[in-house]
């Protein structure tokens, strides 16, 4: 009887994963039968990099491309980083203020020398 009652227990997770993974299946083999294989060109073509492409994949393309998305992943976290801390900041000690001053002042000086440097000059 115990174990009986243990999976009464789990039954709703059980529901629960099968409803998820019927979703996931759906969700993945419904675009294929409704779209009917229907594509033209500008669903086709690439738009991470902002221009055509002209070659094969290893064919070389300008660095300040990169340079922008890692600026952009680097600003990115320091948000992610900043929203917890605004939240507790009243419950932090005065160490806890400072260490994320200095984290910004760092991440200013950052700012500041890829600016001067013309990493963000889009050219």
């Amino acid at each position: 009887m115990k174990i009986e009652s243990l999976l009464i227990d789990y039954l709703p997770i059980l529901i629960f994963f099968a409803i998820a993974c019927v979703l996931a299946i759906a969700l993945v083999i419904l675009p294929f039968i409704l779209s009917g294989g229907k594509s033209y060109k500008e669903q086709t073509s690439q738009y991470e990099c902002g221009f055509e492409a002209f070659s094969g994949a290893r064919a070389p393309f300008d660095v300040r491309f990169y340079l922008v998305s890692i600026l952009f992943i680097i600003f990115d976290l320091e948000i992610a980083f900043l929203f917890p801390w605004a939240i507790t900041l009243d419950a932090l000690p005065l160490l806890g203020f400072f260490s994320m001053i200095f984290f910004l002042f760092v991440l200013t000086v950052g700012f500041i020398y890829e600016w001067r440097k013309g990493a963000l000059e889009w050219k």
